[in-house]
């Protein structure tokens, strides 16, 4: 039996957020599983138009079009594929409850949005003549990774390296998130304006959400005990 008053005081944001994503994936017409848009051509034509819809154009962003204006938001919850989704979620379920229960219902709220849509604006900005339409939570979430290492800075994570074969390690907050910050910064200097991942995007999420992070934290009283292990873990 669901316990309601235990599951109202618990990472209400981020469990909204997953489920939101995976509703509006399932529903569309890029999971494949709604009929409705039918199927070959029909449904590769659906989902391009689902794209220009909802997803980030730079071109049109940057011309100031009421509607374009709309679109860093709307795309922050449309995906391109399940991998894609199932990535994105993974990441805010593991450090999304974390974060949300330091900073409160509200603040993680603006965090993710406002800063997840800053990520893809300064990434239209920096491809401001691009047609390619960027859709995905990874500029919001990256902000969740970047307020995580400011508030758990010595929590401590499971990882799996590939060039370790996969072995899991339990390695410092601070450790993880740098390493995929330097890997994420490299990856976008030599990224193209084309199809592929927006690793600016990215960079300028975490990088905005370790700031606000640090800018709230001048207003309130920053907890210095050491931050509890991660779910599933125990203490070091």
């Amino acid at each position: 039996m669901i316990n309601w008053r235990e599951a109202a005081r618990g990472p209400v944001v981020t469990h909204g957020a997953i489920g939101l994503c995976c509703l509006i994936f399932v529903i569309g017409p890029l999971s494949g599983l709604n009929a409705v848009y039918g199927t070959g051509d029909f449904l590769l034509a659906a989902q391009s138009g689902y794209f220009e819809r909802w997803g980030v154009i730079p071109s049109e962003l940057l011309s100031g079009a009421p509607a374009a204006l709309v679109t860093p938001l709307t795309a922050l919850f449309v995906h391109g594929s399940w991998l894609h989704l199932l990535g994105n979620m993974l990441f805010l379920f593991v450090f999304g409850a974390m974060a949300e229960e330091r900073m409160g219902r509200m603040q993680f709220a603006l965090l993710y949005v406002g800063c997840g849509y800053l990520a893809l604006v300064v990434y239209a900005v920096a491809h401001a003549g691009s047609d390619q339409t960027l859709v995905g939570a990874s500029g919001a979430i990256s902000a969740v990774l970047g307020a995580f290492l400011y508030l758990f800075p010595r929590a401590r994570v499971t990882s799996l390296f590939p060039f370790l074969f996969f072995l899991p390690l339990r390695l410092p907050a601070w450790i993880v998130l740098i390493f995929w910050f330097v890997l994420q910064w490299l990856a976008a200097r030599s990224a193209g304006s084309g199809p592929g991942v927006a690793y600016l995007a990215h960079v300028a999420g975490f990088c905005a959400g370790f700031l606000y992070a640090w800018g709230r934290s001048r207003r309130t009283t920053r907890v210095r005990a050491s931050a509890p292990a991660t779910e599933g873990e125990s203490q070091p």
